[in-house]
């Protein structure tokens, strides 16, 4: 073969390849419109507990690490300083609407090595199940002070955080 015909069929492979990722991208998106669109941040979240800079990784159908959920700009990875309030989680993702995650649907927060396109360290990820709407999710953070965001989220989250006891008045001094 010649290089222009080897190099037609590399791109034309390249298309192809591309065309069926979007494909699937959409389909996975056209399965997921029931789901709502995750809330913004209301106007009165209370007193900033806390900024936490590092990575959004994922949010996927609880249970279902394969299954991320592609609504209201949560489909991909994004630098993020994650802030928690007494109300909440907002998650700015670069390019997207903030993402408030209310305290009261939170459901759990624990530690993960994996999640969908993410292998780290064991227990280098921290992970808040909460609901989107009727559907029980899980979001996936890679934070710079992953005990402190546990931590303060411990103060908000009505659920267990891995037995790791709520901050106390002594701590905050």
């Amino acid at each position: 073969m010649d290089r222009q015909l080897s190099a037609t069929l590399v791109i034309a492979f390249l298309v192809v390849v591309l065309g069926l990722a979007a494909l699937g991208w959409r389909s996975r998106r056209r399965r997921q419109r029931a789901f709502p669109a995750p809330q913004q941040p209301p106007a009165a979240l209370g007193a900033l507990l806390g900024t936490f800079p590092g990575f959004y990784v994922a949010t996927t159908v609880a249970d279902d690490r394969f299954n991320r959920v592609a609504v209201g700009g949560l489909g991909f990875r994004a630098k993020s300083a994650v802030e928690v309030y007494p109300s909440g989680l907002v998650v700015p993702i670069a390019g997207q609407r903030d993402t408030f995650i209310p305290a009261g649907d939170i459901s759990a927060v624990s530690r993960a090595t994996w999640t969908i396109d993410r292998v780290v360290e064991q227990d280098g990820l921290i992970m808040v199940a909460w609901r989107l709407g009727a559907t029980a999710v899980e979001s996936y953070f890679r934070v710079e002070d992953p005990e402190g965001f546990r931590h303060t989220l411990a103060g908000i989250v009505p659920a267990p955080t891995d037995n790791l006891p709520a901050p106390t008045e002594s701590d905050s001094k």
